[in-house]
């Protein structure tokens, strides 16, 4: 009688099927996605700059310089298209990884979270996770589709692509899409906190020593970048910025 040989499964495979793997993914890929949001704030503060010497605002000849990046170690575009599918990638398995361990979580709760203790343990933040990042990921879809590719009837009348200032003021000057950038941005936050403060605790650095500036450093990104892109659509919209 013979016995099958059982296939060996991948390293990364096998580690990624576990819930720490999937920890360490959801950590790794928060940084990446964290990095792509602080950029991304830092480059559309741009809009409160002025015209610049070539003639073209701040923000637009930031805009042009993107598709240069690397160039001419690479062809214009290429270097940006990498860091596009960088954030594609990262985030099909940031979101694969979250939901895969909320369904592992559901299985192995015995009860529910209705104790006094598990109350103060599960706070706001980690207790929206779910929907924040939810709600992150529409708000992403319709970004994109409203000011990056300017679809209709998404994106507003005027709207041209590579014209940056120009569609800032374009799309803030709706009411209704202002509020929504500032709810999302608000649920941004939320999941900027609690997951910056985690990330370090899944990758193994949780000790009561670091615990106060893992706060504090959650606390700053979260509020920084919260602030900073309420700020725009507010300024444009009640014209302090044209």
């Amino acid at each position: 009688m013979t016995t099958a040989t059982r296939t060996k499964t991948p390293f990364l495979v096998e580690l990624y099927r576990s819930a720490v793997g999937k920890k360490w993914v959801m950590a790794v890929t928060g940084i990446v996605l964290l990095g792509f949001v602080i950029a991304h704030t830092i480059g559309n503060l741009k809009i409160y700059l002025e015209v610049e010497a070539s003639g073209l605002y701040e923000i637009d000849e930031y805009g042009h310089r993107l598709r240069d990046l690397l160039y001419p170690i690479l062809p214009r575009n290429v270097f940006l298209w990498i860091l596009r599918v960088t954030l594609i990638i990262a985030t099909i398995f940031h979101v694969h990884a979250a939901v895969v361990l909320t369904q592992m979580n559901h299985r192995a709760r015995t009860t529910s979270y209705r104790g006094p203790r598990e109350y103060l343990v599960a706070n706001y933040a980690s207790r929206t996770m779910r929907w924040s990042g939810f709600i992150v990921l529409a708000f992403v879809a319709f970004h994109l589709a409203d000011f990056t590719w300017g679809i209709q009837p998404f994106a507003p009348d005027g709207w041209e692509a590579g014209a940056v200032h120009a569609n800032f003021l374009l799309t803030f000057s709706r009411l209704g899409v202002v509020a929504l950038y500032v709810v999302a941005n608000l649920a941004l936050g939320l999941h900027l906190y609690h997951g910056v403060w985690s990330m370090f605790q899944s990758l193994g650095a949780n000790s009561p020593r670091f615990n106060a500036w893992r706060r504090y450093l959650a606390m700053g990104a979260a509020y920084g970048i919260t602030l900073a892109n309420i700020s725009m659509p507010i300024a444009i919209y009640v014209g302090l910025i044209t």
